[in-house]
Protein backbone atom coordinates (compact mmCIF):
# COMPACT_ATOMS: atom_id res chain seq x y z
CA UNK A 1 0.00 0.00 0.00
CA UNK A 2 1.35 3.39 -0.90
CA UNK A 3 0.43 6.72 0.58
CA UNK A 4 1.79 10.19 0.97
CA UNK A 5 3.50 11.66 3.98
CA UNK A 6 5.16 15.02 4.70
CA UNK A 7 8.85 15.36 3.92
CA UNK A 8 11.45 17.67 5.49
CA UNK A 9 10.74 20.49 3.02
CA UNK A 10 7.07 20.73 3.86
CA UNK A 11 5.93 18.87 0.73
CA UNK A 12 4.81 15.29 0.43
CA UNK A 13 6.43 12.19 -0.94
CA UNK A 14 5.24 8.74 -1.89
CA UNK A 15 5.80 5.85 0.47
CA UNK A 16 6.15 2.23 -0.41
CA UNK A 17 6.68 0.34 -3.65
CA UNK A 18 7.18 3.21 -6.09
CA UNK A 19 9.28 1.68 -8.90
CA UNK A 20 10.78 5.00 -10.03
CA UNK A 21 11.63 6.55 -6.69
CA UNK A 22 15.16 5.23 -6.19
CA UNK A 23 16.84 8.54 -6.99
CA UNK A 24 18.54 7.10 -10.08
CA UNK A 25 17.37 7.12 -13.67
CA UNK A 26 13.92 5.66 -14.04
CA UNK A 27 11.87 4.38 -16.93
CA UNK A 28 10.17 7.74 -17.43
CA UNK A 29 13.32 9.89 -17.51
CA UNK A 30 13.42 10.09 -21.31
CA UNK A 31 9.75 11.09 -21.36
CA UNK A 32 10.58 13.96 -18.98
CA UNK A 33 13.37 15.22 -21.25
CA UNK A 34 16.21 13.67 -19.24
CA UNK A 35 18.27 11.34 -21.42
CA UNK A 36 19.19 8.06 -19.78
CA UNK A 37 22.95 8.06 -19.23
CA UNK A 38 25.06 5.08 -18.33
CA UNK A 39 28.36 6.56 -17.17
CA UNK A 40 31.15 4.77 -15.41
CA UNK A 41 32.71 6.28 -12.31
CA UNK A 42 35.91 6.72 -14.34
CA UNK A 43 34.11 8.75 -17.01
CA UNK A 44 32.45 10.97 -14.42
CA UNK A 45 35.74 11.45 -12.55
CA UNK A 46 37.51 12.30 -15.82
CA UNK A 47 34.98 15.05 -16.55
CA UNK A 48 35.28 16.46 -13.01
CA UNK A 49 39.10 16.51 -13.18
CA UNK A 50 39.01 18.18 -16.58
CA UNK A 51 36.51 20.78 -15.36
CA UNK A 52 38.78 21.54 -12.39
CA UNK A 53 41.82 21.84 -14.67
CA UNK A 54 43.81 19.07 -12.98
CA UNK A 55 43.34 16.14 -15.38
CA UNK A 56 46.83 16.64 -16.85
CA UNK A 57 48.48 16.59 -13.40
CA UNK A 58 46.62 13.43 -12.43
CA UNK A 59 47.64 11.76 -15.71
CA UNK A 60 51.29 12.68 -15.04
CA UNK A 61 51.11 10.98 -11.63
CA UNK A 62 50.45 7.65 -13.37
CA UNK A 63 54.17 7.42 -14.06
CA UNK A 64 54.75 6.65 -10.35
CA UNK A 65 53.16 3.16 -10.23
CA UNK A 66 54.71 2.38 -13.64
CA UNK A 67 58.20 3.55 -12.63
CA UNK A 68 59.80 0.11 -12.22
CA UNK A 69 58.55 -1.18 -15.56
CA UNK A 70 59.65 1.99 -17.35
CA UNK A 71 63.18 2.35 -15.92
CA UNK A 72 64.07 -1.31 -15.43
CA UNK A 73 64.83 -3.43 -12.36
CA UNK A 74 68.36 -2.16 -11.67
CA UNK A 75 67.29 1.49 -11.41
CA UNK A 76 64.03 0.58 -9.67
CA UNK A 77 66.02 -1.16 -6.89
CA UNK A 78 67.80 2.06 -5.93
CA UNK A 79 65.05 4.64 -6.50
CA UNK A 80 61.58 5.53 -5.30
CA UNK A 81 59.46 8.08 -7.21
CA UNK A 82 57.86 10.54 -4.80
CA UNK A 83 55.54 12.90 -6.70
CA UNK A 84 55.19 15.08 -9.79
CA UNK A 85 55.41 18.82 -9.22
CA UNK A 86 53.10 21.27 -10.96
CA UNK A 87 55.79 22.10 -13.53
CA UNK A 88 56.07 18.46 -14.63
CA UNK A 89 59.16 17.62 -12.57
CA UNK A 90 59.23 14.09 -11.14
CA UNK A 91 60.91 13.97 -7.73
CA UNK A 92 62.73 10.66 -7.15
CA UNK A 93 64.49 9.46 -3.98
CA UNK A 94 67.81 7.68 -4.58
CA UNK A 95 69.75 5.44 -2.18
CA UNK A 96 73.25 6.96 -2.57
CA UNK A 97 75.09 9.99 -3.94
CA UNK A 98 76.88 7.73 -6.42
CA UNK A 99 73.57 6.54 -7.85
CA UNK A 100 72.26 10.09 -7.87
CA UNK A 101 75.21 11.18 -10.02
CA UNK A 102 74.88 8.19 -12.36
CA UNK A 103 71.14 8.76 -12.80
CA UNK A 104 71.59 12.47 -13.48
CA UNK A 105 73.80 11.48 -16.43
CA UNK A 106 71.07 9.11 -17.66
CA UNK A 107 68.29 11.70 -17.36
CA UNK A 108 67.72 12.20 -21.12
CA UNK A 109 67.32 8.44 -21.69
CA UNK A 110 65.10 8.05 -18.63
CA UNK A 111 62.86 10.94 -19.72
CA UNK A 112 62.52 9.32 -23.15
CA UNK A 113 61.34 6.08 -21.50
CA UNK A 114 58.95 7.85 -19.13
CA UNK A 115 57.47 9.94 -21.92
CA UNK A 116 57.13 7.03 -24.35
CA UNK A 117 53.60 6.35 -23.12
CA UNK A 118 51.15 7.67 -25.71
CA UNK A 119 48.69 10.35 -24.61
CA UNK A 120 50.22 11.11 -21.21
CA UNK A 121 51.41 14.67 -20.50
CA UNK A 122 55.22 14.66 -20.47
CA UNK A 123 57.50 14.55 -17.46
CA UNK A 124 59.73 17.55 -18.13
CA UNK A 125 62.54 16.99 -15.65
CA UNK A 126 63.80 14.55 -13.02
CA UNK A 127 64.81 15.90 -9.62
CA UNK A 128 66.95 13.51 -7.57
CA UNK A 129 66.89 13.61 -3.77
CA UNK A 130 68.91 11.47 -1.39
CA UNK A 131 66.67 8.99 0.43
CA UNK A 132 66.77 9.16 4.21
CA UNK A 133 68.38 6.07 5.79
CA UNK A 134 65.03 5.11 7.36
CA UNK A 135 63.10 5.59 4.09
CA UNK A 136 62.31 2.31 2.33
CA UNK A 137 63.48 2.29 -1.28
CA UNK A 138 62.29 -0.64 -3.43
CA UNK A 139 65.13 -3.23 -3.35
CA UNK A 140 67.46 -0.88 -1.43
CA UNK A 141 70.68 -1.71 -3.27
CA UNK A 142 72.96 0.84 -1.57
CA UNK A 143 75.96 0.45 -3.89
CA UNK A 144 76.48 2.07 -7.34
Amino acid sequence: MTGRRPDARGGTRREGGDSGSGGGPGPNDEARGQPRREDTVGAILGRVLAAQGIAERVAQQLVIPEWGALVGPQIARVTLPQHVRGDGTLVVAVTTHAWMHELSLLEPQLLARLNGVEGRPPIRRLYWVLARPDEPVAGADRGP
